[in-house]
C-alpha cells in the first residue's frame, strides 16, 4: 500500500514536473538548442535538493550504488535527448503516448523476469496503468502528418530508455538509500555539459523561462526520490506502471491552467488510471 501511494505521489510531481519543463521549453523557443537547453539547466538546478535528500535518507554509499545510478542517469538523460527530437516532430499526440507507455512495459516486463509474483489484482492495475497512460495522452490528432518510422523508433527508444532508468535505479538495493539518485545525477550532469555545444544548447536562461526550468528541475529530482523509496517499498513490475502514469497530472494541469479541454477518451484515462491504483494497492 505505502509503495503505490509513493508511486502514484511521484506520478503526479513528476506529471507537474513535466508541465513546467514544457511551459519553459515553449517560452524558450526563440533559444537555439531550446529544448536541451532547458534539460540540462534544469538537472543543475536540482543538485542542492539531492544533498538534502542524503541528508535525510543517507543510505551505504557503495559500488551497487555508483554503478546502478550512473547507468541509470545516463539512460534518463538520453532518453530526454530523444524524447524531445520526437516531439520536435511536430507529432505530439504519437510520440507522448508512445514513449509513456513504452517506459512502462520495460519494467513491468523485467520486473517479472527477475522472478517477481505479484497478486492478479495488482497485476491487472498495472495492465491498467499501461493503458490509462495511451488514453490520456491522446490528443488531437493535428501534426501527426509527421509521424514516419524514424518519429516513432525515436518514441519508441525514449519510452526505452525511461524504462531501463525505472529499472536500473531500483536494483541498488534499499540499503543504498538515496545515493543511487545522487550517482544518477553525478553520471548525468557532466555528460549533459558536455553535449551542451554540439546540441546547440545554453545555460543562459532567464525570467520565467528560468523560474519554470529551475522548479521543473527541482519537482524531477523530487519525483525520482519517490519513485526510489516507492521501488525500496515494493515489486517493480507494480511501482513502475503506477509511477508510469505521470501523464494525467500533466493533463489536468493543461485542463486548469490552459484551460484546455479533455475528450472523452482522456477522461476515461483518468478514470482506468484510478482504477489502476485502487487495485495496485489491493
Amino acid at each position: 500500500m505505502i509503495s503505490v501511494l509513493l508511486a502514484g505521489t511521484s506520478a503526479l510531481v513528476w506529471g507537474t514536473a513535466d508541465f513546467c519543463g514544457g511551459k519553459a521549453v515553449q517560452g524558450a523557443a526563440s533559444v537555439r538548442g531550446h529544448s536541451y537547453s532547458v534539460t540540462v539547466v534544469s538537472q543543475l538546478c536540482a543538485i542542492p535538493m539531492i544533498a538534502a535528500f542524503l541528508l535525510l535518507i543517507p543510505g551505504r554509499f557503495g559500488v551497487s550504488a555508483l554503478g546502478w545510478g550512473a547507468a541509470a542517469g545516463i539512460a534518463g538523460l538520453f532518453g530526454i535527448v530523444l524524447l524531445y527530437q520526437g516531439l520536435a516532430s511536430g507529432a505530439m499526440a504519437v510520440v507522448a503516448p508512445v514513449a509513456a507507455v513504452t517506459s512502462a512495459l520495460v519494467p513491468l516486463t523485467g520486473g517479472l523476469l527477475l522472478g517477481e509474483r505479484p497478486g492478479p489484482a495488482p497485476l491487472v492495475g498495472a495492465a491498467c496503468a499501461v493503458i490509462a497512460i495511451a488514453l490520456v495522452s491522446l490528443s488531437p490528432a493535428e501534426g501527426t502528418g509527421a509521424t514516419g518510422p524514424r518519429v516513432i523508433g525515436l518514441a519508441l527508444a525514449a519510452g526505452a530508455m525511461f524504462g531501463v532508468f525505472f529499472l536500473l535505479l531500483a536494483q541498488a538495493g534499499e540499503g543504498a538509500g538515496m545515493w543511487p539518485l545522487a550517482c544518477a545525477r553525478l553520471a548525468s550532469v557532466p555528460v549533459g555539459l558536455l553535449l551542451l555545444r554540439p546540441m546547440g544548447g545554453t545555460l543562459r536562461l532567464r525570467g520565467n523561462v528560468l523560474a519554470l526550468t529551475v522548479v521543473a528541475g527541482c519537482l524531477d529530482i523530487a519525483a525520482n526520490g519517490l519513485y526510489l523509496l516507492a521501488a525500496h517499498q515494493g515489486e517493480l513490475s507494480i511501482v513502475a506502471p503506477i509511477a508510469s502514469l505521470y501523464p494525467a497530472s500533466t493533463v489536468l494541469l493543461a485542463l486548469a491552467v490552459n484551460k484546455e479541454r479533455l475528450r472523452p477518451v482522456q477522461f476515461a484515462g483518468l478514470g482506468l488510471a484510478a482504477t489502476a491504483l485502487i487495485l495496485a494497492a489491493t
